[in-house]
């Protein structure tokens, strides 16, 4: 195998840059997933407290919002997922392109799987996110009607 030239590799820099981009901004999003992650499981945490010495009412209203908190770890977890499964095959999509370059391969299929495969767990990880953010607002809603807030 004969080793490009730099001037060669310079549109194979190129173009990796999208989905090196595209990496980083799966990073920030999993930063911010593994933030409210965190945060659900610091919440469980403190109604599991509150819950030993809880009366029977409250005990059900408590009992209410760590079913939802169980449901948000869960599709956290799954947005995660597949938000890393995007992120990897970014990552392997660069090193394909890499290699199809470099040896002269043709894998156009290869490659447009991969950004498909990207891309469609970006999507599917990004809607399970916004449907963690609703039952984030059902819990809030339902902590507020325990205050007697139900008019909100």
């Amino acid at each position: 195998m004969q080793i490009p030239n730099v001037t060669l590799l310079i549109p194979i820099l190129q173009t990796a840059v999208g989905p090196v981009i595209l990496i980083s901004g799966i990073g920030l999003l999993l930063l911010t997933m593994t933030n409210r992650l965190g945060r659900v499981i610091d919440r469980v945490r403190i109604l599991s407290d509150i819950l030993v010495s809880a009366s029977d009412e409250a005990h059900i209203a408590i009992d209410a919002q760590l079913r939802i908190l169980w449901q948000r770890a869960r599709l956290i977890r799954t947005s995660i997922a597949l938000a890393s499964t995007s992120a990897l095959a970014a990552a392997i999509l660069i090193i394909a392109l890499f290699f199809t370059a470099l040896w002269q391969l043709q894998a156009a299929i290869l490659i447009a799987s991969l950004f498909v495969i990207c891309m469609l767990c970006l999507i599917a990880s990004l809607i399970i996110f916004i449907h963690d953010v609703n039952q984030s607002l059902t819990a809030l809603k339902l902590e507020l009607e325990i205050d007697g807030l139900k008019d909100i």
